[in-house]
C-alpha cells in the first residue's frame, strides 16, 4: 500500500504544544530548531561515509514511549537485511527512492511516499541514495520484552 504525500521542504520536528524540536527531548525546554531535510541531509552525508553504508538518528521517542519517529539513511544499493516487523510501523520518504519487500511482494517508494510496513519479515532497499522516517508504534509483544 502506497499513499502519496508531498515533500517535506519545510516541515519542522514539533514537540506536544508546538515545540520545536531535534533529537528527542524529553520536555520542552529541550526544543531546538531542526527540520526533517536538514536530519536526512546529515544522515545521508554520514551513511555515504559509513562502512555498512546506514546512519539512524531518533528524532522522537525510544525508550519509555510507545511512539519511535527515526530518520534512517542508506547510501544506494545498501540494504537493511530481512526482519521481523517492530510493531504498527511506516515508512516516509523523505529523500531518494527505496524498495520495502515482503517475500514475493514489494513496493517502491519515492520522496512524499508514505509505505506501510507490512505485520511480517521484510527488509527495506535504497535503490539510490535514500532518507527515509521510520515511525513505529511499539506493540505489546515489545512492551512485554523492555519491562
Amino acid at each position: 500500500m502506497r499513499v502519496s504525500r508531498p515533500a517535506l521542504k519545510t516541515t519542522k520536528l514539533l514537540h506536544r504544544g508546538g515545540n520545536e524540536i531535534a533529537g528527542h527531548p524529553r520536555t520542552p525546554s529541550e526544543a531546538q530548531n531542526s527540520s526533517l531535510e536538514a536530519v536526512a541531509r546529515e544522515q545521508l552525508d554520514l551513511a555515504q561515509d559509513a562502512s555498512r553504508g546506514r546512519s539512524s538518528r531518533v528524532v522522537y521517542g525510544g525508550r519509555g514511549h510507545a511512539l519511535r519517529q527515526t530518520v534512517m539513511a542508506l547510501a544506494a544499493g545498501q540494504m537493511l537485511g530481512e526482519h521481523e516487523n517492530p510493531g504498527e510501523a511506516t515508512v516516509h520518504v523523505l529523500h531518494g527512492r527505496v524498495r520495502l519487500a515482503a517475500g514475493e511482494t514489494s513496493w517502491d517508494g519515492s520522496p512524499g511516499d508514505l509505505l506501510i510496513v507490512p505485520e511480517r519479515r521484510h527488509t527495506l532497499e535504497a535503490l539510490e541514495a535514500a532518507a527515509v522516517l521510520l515511525t513505529v508504534v511499539a506493540s505489546t509483544k515489545d512492551e512485554n520484552r523492555r519491562v
